[in-house]
């Protein structure tokens, strides 16, 4: 299964958008994203805390940073499901930010910028190898 983030939420007035910045596997199924990757919870989990904790901006096309600042993010473990008695939810990473650069939120609201995108860097491995 492929998943992009998609901006599933927009607040015009207050120039908020919320959705799904990674998500990482159903309970049955592996996903993998635009460009082929998966992220195992477990790191997509480390990475967004990481994030929340030290950062918290957002950027435009990974290169210009400070375009919007984080408000709204929740990791959903299949663990964290469990306990707050969601189903049908997939185990992802959703996001909320409040977008400060005007010709963003014009992007935005154009639909040229519809979907989140996270950054960063990984080591490459197959499946197979991990189990090695």
């Amino acid at each position: 299964m492929k998943i992009n983030g998609k901006i599933t939420k927009a607040d015009d007035d207050r120039h908020l958008v919320f959705g799904w910045a990674s998500v990482s596997a159903t309970e049955d199924e592996e996903i993998v994203d635009a460009q082929d990757d998966s992220i195992p919870i477990e790191e997509l989990e480390r990475a967004a805390y990481e994030f929340v904790e030290f950062n918290r901006e957002g950027g435009e096309m990974h290169e210009v940073t400070g375009v919007a600042r984080l408000i709204e993010s929740m990791v959903f473990t299949p663990e964290k499901k469990n306990l707050l008695g969601i189903d049908g939810v997939l185990s992802g990473w959703w996001v909320g930010f409040k977008v400060t650069d005007d010709d963003v939120w014009q992007k935005i609201k154009s639909g040229e910028y519809s979907m989140f995108s996270i950054g960063g860097s990984a080591k490459r491995s197959d499946s197979d190898d991990e189990t090695n």
